[in-house]
């Protein structure tokens, strides 16, 4: 089970640590303290995670068991990493037996059984290099994708709204049957095209807020659970691709 921390002793770091003033602008000692002093980026350093984000997709799985029986997946938005951390170890993935493909367009440091691409996700040969890079069809989709922040709400919502629309096309893409898809969304309402689309291709459709994701944070977690499956084409869909 996949406890929320407790603050103090488990790390032996004591919370409510202040950062000394220095020529750091008030806002950036804030973010700063507020980092220092929160429990689960204590915990990820003392379970061997690369950032907190760990604990958002472990929760997730606590409640919706989406990790079970997963054979291979395919993390978009990897860096710096935990996602792809907890992937390789419940696929069993392998430097020999890949069965875990990450993708960020940011630099990511090497994981064993993970095969990393830095590239942009929306990249025309992103979606090909991913499939070959992860070898096979995968069962799970993951995606903490977001739009670099503007200032602007709206805006950034809509960016990143954009992100999860194109990675849930390419999980409908790619998926084997019976997969799931998770992906990183923002309050303020998801797009009514994108819920029909995956509750027309997905058993269940929930959103998630873990107790790991910051209470001041608009984020949540746009969860899909067993994919449909994609149907044949028809002979005039065949002869339309055929062109």
């Amino acid at each position: 089970m996949t406890k929320a921390p407790i603050a103090g002793n488990r790390t032996g770091r004591k919370l409510g640590q202040k950062v000394k003033k220095t020529k750091l602008k008030a806002s950036s000692r804030r973010w700063l303290e507020r980092h220092i002093n929160d429990p689960y980026v204590q915990r990820a350093k003392l379970e061997g995670y690369r950032a907190r984000a760990a604990f958002k997709l472990l929760e997730i799985d606590e409640k919706h068991n989406i990790l079970k029986g997963a054979r291979r997946i395919i993390d978009l938005g990897a860096a710096p990493g935990s996602w792809s951390q907890i992937a390789a170890n419940v696929t069993g993935s392998t430097d020999a037996d890949v069965r875990v493909a990450a993708i960020d367009f940011l630099e990511m440091a090497p994981l064993p059984g993970v095969k990393i691409l830095q590239l942009d996700f929306l990249d025309p040969e992103a979606p090909e290099k991913l499939i070959e890079a992860v070898g096979g069809t995968p069962d799970l989709v993951i995606s903490d994708m977001a739009a670099p922040t503007t200032g602007h709400q709206k805006t950034d919502h809509l960016r990143t709204m954009h992100l999860c629309e194109v990675a849930a096309h390419f999980a409908i893409e790619v998926l084997a049957e019976g997969g799931h898809f998770l992906a990183k969304t923002f309050q303020g309402g998801t797009e009514r095209e994108l819920l029909t689309l995956l509750k027309q291709n997905f058993r269940q459709v929930v959103h998630v807020k873990p107790g790991a994701s910051r209470s001041e944070s608009v984020e949540m977690f746009l969860l899909a659970k067993g994919f449909k499956g994609r149907k044949p084409a028809t002979a005039e869909e065949a002869d339309e691709q055929d062109r």
